[in-house]
């Protein structure tokens, strides 16, 4: 099953995720199939959420199913959806 999820990179004590889509068996920081967006947790710059609103449809159309934490995220990066 194919998974729309986070992927944590930067530094301990900074956190910083990918949103990207990958196979459900993978582990949390392995290879994934295409990155669609990333989020910063501590709200660090003016841009800190980003979705490529095109790439998740096209996901969210073959059958991809985003974590609840991505969900929420979705909310966010688009309130009037």
């Amino acid at each position: 099953m194919t998974k729309i999820r986070l992927s944590r990179f930067g530094s301990k004590g900074n956190p910083h995720y990918r949103i990207v889509v990958m196979d459900s068996r993978t582990k949390r920081d392995g290879g994934y199939i295409e990155r669609i967006g990333y989020y910063d947790p501590r709200k660090t710059t003016k841009d800190w959420l980003k979705i490529d609103q095109e790439r998740l449809q096209y996901w969210l159309g073959v059958g991809a199913q985003p974590t609840d934490t991505v969900k929420k995220l979705i909310k966010q990066a688009n309130p009037g959806a």
